[in-house]
């Protein structure tokens, strides 16, 4: 038997890491749920169907899920002809937002392609995580500069085009990411911090913008300006505080009635916080930590470098995503304006979301079959 065949064996009958494919669909109902529930007010003041957010976002997942579906069964190895084609497409369609793109609360985000809204920048999360991955599987003791280079050329570019639609908090998250592969790589945390120390003071004192640089103050102190700046994360704690243990129960929620903004967005888990309580926060934080376990066991094993930087970037970015939603919700962290991943409501969000995870899940695959068969050439 060839190790080709043994590969394709792989990818067709072996089975996929459970675990993290229920952790997945779990929180993708509880998201469904939480959707309509903090949705459903906001849909009868507009006059429209109480269930038209949640049904946008079910077409969003059932796209996801056919691309899971492709992709747990599309050798990730095959993706590696795919990196920079597919970084080139995500480069242009964030061009297409600043061009002919949607404004929505002062920021250039989404294209509008038929009945739905595209928001480009979601693409560069595993546009980045393939880029990093496929130059640093042939470079891993990263001293050849020059392809080096070529990976984050357009790395740069997609961090500088969101930054201005603007978008920090997906800058912070592509630049996280990039940190994390880079040094499970093998690079020198020595060059992190010096780069750290010169681009941190540049944005802070000229990069960021008025509302970005007052969220900072806001998160010290968000009593100064109950009414302005401090409302939504102040509104956001009162949720957590009427939920206690157990919670006021589904659908009686009193914040997503009108006091707390973007409910069923970036501010999804202070509903869950009320209406299912401390019980119910805690579930999510068990999920997202159950595919943060499972995807690092899963570039644990993996056997080729290739698909240890993938999973481990994919993983990663869908983790820190989801546990900085907490945070700012809670306001353990300054408000970024990042959605829960799986939860909030955002179509381009659960697809690129579930497309990571086929990925991961294919590693997965590629792991039982070594482990059963070995690493060889021949049989």
């Amino acid at each position: 038997m060839s190790y080709q065949n043994n590969e394709n064996f792989s990818s067709q009958n072996m089975q996929s890491d459970r675990p993290l494919l229920i952790a997945v669909i779990f929180l993708v109902v509880i998201g469904l749920m939480a959707i309509f529930s903090a949705s459903a007010p906001k849909c009868v003041e507009m006059g429209i169907n109480p269930a038209r957010f949640l049904i946008q976002q079910i077409i969003g997942v059932i796209i996801g899920f056919i691309g899971l579906k492709f992709l747990s069964n599309f050798h990730y190895k095959k993706l590696l002809s795919y990196t920079m084609p597919f970084a080139l497409f995500v480069i242009i369609m964030l061009v297409m937002v600043k061009v002919a793109g949607v404004t929505v609360n002062g920021a250039q985000r989404w294209i509008n392609i038929g009945p739905m809204n595209l928001q480009p920048s979601e693409f560069a999360k595993p546009a980045v995580v393939m880029l990093l991955a496929a130059v640093f599987t042939k470079n891993t003791i990263l001293l050849d500069e020059k392809k080096i280079t070529r990976a984050f050329v357009p790395i740069l570019i997609m961090v500088c085009l969101i930054f201005i639609q603007p978008n920090l908090s997906m800058v912070i998250l592509l630049l996280a990411t990039s940190v994390a592969i880079y040094l499970c790589a093998g690079g020198s945390f020595k060059l992190i911090f010096g780069y750290a120390s010169l681009m941190i003071p540049l944005l802070l004192l000229k990069g960021l913008k008025g509302y970005q640089s007052s969220r900072i103050t806001t998160w010290l102190h968000p009593e100064s300006d109950p009414l302005g700046a401090g409302y939504n994360i102040i509104q956001s704690l009162v949720a957590f505080a009427s939920g206690g243990l157990y919670g006021v129960g589904y659908g009686s929620s009193k914040q997503k009635l009108a006091w707390l903004p973007e409910a069923h967005t970036d501010f999804i888990y202070a509903v869950i916080g009320e209406e299912h309580g401390f019980i119910g926060c805690l579930l999510i934080v068990c999920l997202f930590w159950t595919i943060l376990q499972r995807g690092f066991n899963i570039a644990s094993k993996c056997q080729d470098m290739y698909g240890k930087l993938l999973a481990l970037g994919l993983t990663f970015s869908i983790c820190f995503q989801g546990f900085t939603n907490m945070f700012v919700a809670s306001s353990f962290v300054p408000a970024t304006g990042i959605p829960m991943p799986f939860i909030s409501y955002g179509g381009s969000s659960i697809m690129v979301s579930l497309w990571m995870v086929g990925i991961i899940l294919n590693i997965s695959k590629d792991n039982v079959t070594r482990g059963r068969f070995g690493n060889v050439r021949n049989i």
